[in-house]
């Protein structure tokens, strides 16, 4: 606050016709911290004392993108700033995408179908934590869903390792009665070996 006030005594004993000499004698401020604010382009910017700066900031400009393309749950964002590095819980990602998320109604999306057996999704993220005997552990929903019938198969699970994954699929290939030609997968790690900037190029 104390640097706002002086920005503004600054200017205004400057527009008054006083010299950086005169301004540094009246206000007992040095000369270059007198320069600095005649000078300047913009006031200095205000800001709590004690506000850390939240954990979330270097991730917030690509939830907002990814919020901007496609409505996606706070759940799923969650998912995708962890694998690049976010440590934080899921609560921190909840509140602020419901922050800049859109109010005004979503415009309708043309749905892409396949035929009969050609094409499923699969998605995978974290749900929610539960006491087990003291220990609280972390919630995983697998879900699968057919890209013709919109048919899904849904099982919750405590792991996200490659065995629980595969057996996850097994569990829906006997649920649906079968599989499909093509299996859609959203940048999932234990999918994706190398990495690419265009998420059609990872292998």
């Amino acid at each position: 606050m104390r640097k706002m006030e002086d920005f503004f005594m600054i200017r205004d004993l400057h527009h008054q016709g006083l010299n950086i000499s005169q301004i540094s004698q009246k206000t007992g401020l040095h000369r270059n911290t007198v320069r600095k604010q005649i000078t300047a382009q913009t006031s200095p910017v205000m800001r709590k004392i004690g506000q850390p700066a939240s954990i979330l900031d270097p991730f917030k400009d690509y939830i907002q993108q990814r919020i901007n393309e496609y409505p996606l749950c706070a759940t799923r964002i969650l998912r995708e700033i962890r694998d690049q590095g976010f440590t934080g819980q899921y609560t921190i990602v909840k509140d602020y995408i419901r922050q800049i998320r859109p109010q005004e109604g979503t415009l309708a999306v043309l749905r892409y179908e396949t035929k009969p057996g050609v094409q499923a999704q699969v998605d995978w993220g974290e749900c929610y934590h539960i006491d087990e005997d003291g220990r609280i552990r972390k919630v995983y929903c697998f879900s699968i869903v057919l890209g013709y019938s919109r048919m899904r198969y849904v099982e919750f699970t405590f792991s996200t390792d490659v065995y629980t994954f595969i057996q996850c699929h097994i569990h829906a290939f006997k649920y649906f009665g079968g599989y499909t030609k093509e299996i859609l997968y959203d940048n999932m790690k234990q999918i994706i070996i190398e990495r690419a900037i265009k998420p059609k190029d990872h292998t």
